[in-house]
């Protein structure tokens, strides 16, 4: 059994490799992911069919494409759906590691943070001193965009609050808030599946998106009920939107604020996390020559 770090103060990466693969949510295609240690603070992306290209440090301003998954674009490479992977790297305390990938977008497993804070429990973690993270302004920071907004207010730990207000009565209104530490990530968020809505199926597939998608990596509505239930948890829909906050938030670093998102999504989420980025840039870290 992994035992987790208890809180988010010091810094923390892999105690070795694991790797893991699988079809992508939107392309459909088959793509690899190997996840290693890192001396450097942050989270850094290579490629396996390319070592020769330097690691890159992911941020951002690197956030190209937010339609349904976040999206980034390094050079003339992109990797989609990465706010799984990088939830599960920041809610388990890893705040530096190397992401080596074979193929254009994260694996979706199971549609949930698990198998991701799986991979990293049988790699280990090894500490590495105190974590350097965003300082906040004093002044709460917010942004809107349609219906929906996105809060963060300074606070001495790190606390996420979601809300959703969905017309369909499978899901309707739910609100989750909690403490965040790496124990109760991975019992009460990585668990969270992705979930979409039945009558938008055929438009998104149209759409070139979710070819990857099935009924054993995400949860379907159609209306009043559930098509593959049973649920993990009574409210998993807020606690997955909770799950993608997260994640879109880890290529900042995980300030120590109270962040509250109602109706969020990749868009808002990931624009709050450029804004924490301009008014608290983190440390520049030496690149290294390979």
């Amino acid at each position: 059994m992994t035992i987790w770090p208890s809180d988010y103060r010091q810094a923390w990466t892999l105690a070795s490799s694991v790797e893991r693969e699988g079809v992508g949510l939107h392309s459909g295609a088959v793509s690899r992911l190997r996840l290693g240690p890192s001396e450097r603070p942050g989270y850094w992306l290579g490629w396996l069919d390319a070592p020769e290209r330097p690691l890159q440090r992911l941020g951002p301003s690197l956030v190209n494409d937010t339609r349904l998954c976040t999206c980034l674009q390094l050079g003339d490479r992109r990797l989609a759906t990465v706010e799984h992977l990088l939830a599960a790297l920041a809610g388990t305390g890893v705040s530096q590691a190397e992401l080596l990938v074979e193929g254009e977008e994260v694996p979706l497993l199971d549609g949930s943070a698990l198998p991701w804070v799986e991979a990293i429990g049988e790699a280990g973690l090894q500490e590495r001193g105190e974590r350097q993270e965003p300082a906040l302004p004093p002044l709460p920071l917010t942004l809107q965009q349609g219906s929906g907004f996105v809060v963060v207010v300074p606070n001495d730990r790190l606390r996420l609050t979601a809300a959703i207000d969905f017309p369909q009565a499978a899901i309707g209104r739910q609100l989750f808030s909690l403490d965040l530490t790496p124990e109760r990530f991975v019992a009460e968020i990585a668990p969270a599946r992705t979930f979409g809505f039945r009558e938008q199926v055929d438009q998104l597939l149209a759409a070139g998106l979710i070819r990857g998608g099935a009924l054993d990596n995400a949860l379907v509505c159609d209306g009043d009920r559930w098509v593959n239930p049973p649920l993990r948890y009574g409210d998993e829909p807020v606690r997955h939107k909770l799950l993608d906050l997260l994640g879109d938030l880890a290529l900042v670093g995980l300030p120590r604020a109270h962040v509250f998102a109602y109706r969020g999504s990749h868009g808002l989420h990931t624009a709050m996390a450029a804004a924490l980025a301009v008014q608290a840039p983190l440390p520049p870290v030496p690149v290294p020559i390979h």
